[in-house]
């Protein structure tokens, strides 16, 4: 069994006139990405590895997620596919993880990161809020197998959503 992690990027900030790639969290984001990981952790869950798209919002909130979930920064990977990714950038991102890893987050973008979570499984939701996570697992030994794998879905949690 692989268990992947979806996470949309925490909120952003708009003041900075800079290109959309470079735009950084803004102070609820700078909040709302610990508190969601401090949530997982709270569920006593382990990710082994980290995958972010390079973009500053979810390179940002990817890095708040590994020193709440004690990740060396260092171990974040970032995949430049997933700035802005379809459906098929996400399935080659979880293909290529690592294989000694039994669980990944991925740390992306909408809409392609709530296209990707509403193909894997029947539950279907509207919209990733920022720093929402939507868990599934996928019955296979291997990355390589994702993509043919039965998955089922586990849980979807946002920072408004009642804990």
């Amino acid at each position: 069994m692989k268990t992947v992690y979806l996470i949309r990027h925490a909120k952003s900030s708009w003041e900075d006139p800079g290109s959309d790639f470079d735009r950084p969290l803004n102070d609820r984001g700078k909040k709302n990405a610990p508190e969601m990981a401090n949530r997982l952790k709270k569920k006593h869950i382990t990710i082994d590895r980290l995958i972010s798209s390079p973009a500053k919002r979810a390179k940002q909130t990817a890095m708040l997620f590994a020193e709440v979930l004690e990740h060396a920064p260092e171990r974040v990977l970032f995949d430049p596919e997933l700035y802005l990714a379809g459906v098929p950038a996400f399935i080659k991102a979880v293909q290529n993880a690592p294989a000694d890893a039994g669980s990944i987050a991925i740390f992306s973008h909408n809409p392609g990161i709530t296209e990707f979570a509403n193909s894997l499984t029947p539950v279907r939701i509207d919209d990733m809020p920022t720093s929402a996570v939507f868990a599934l697992q996928a019955h296979c030994t291997t990355w390589k197998e994702f993509g043919t794998a039965k998955k089922e879905f586990l849980f979807f949690d946002y920072p408004k959503s009642q804990q």
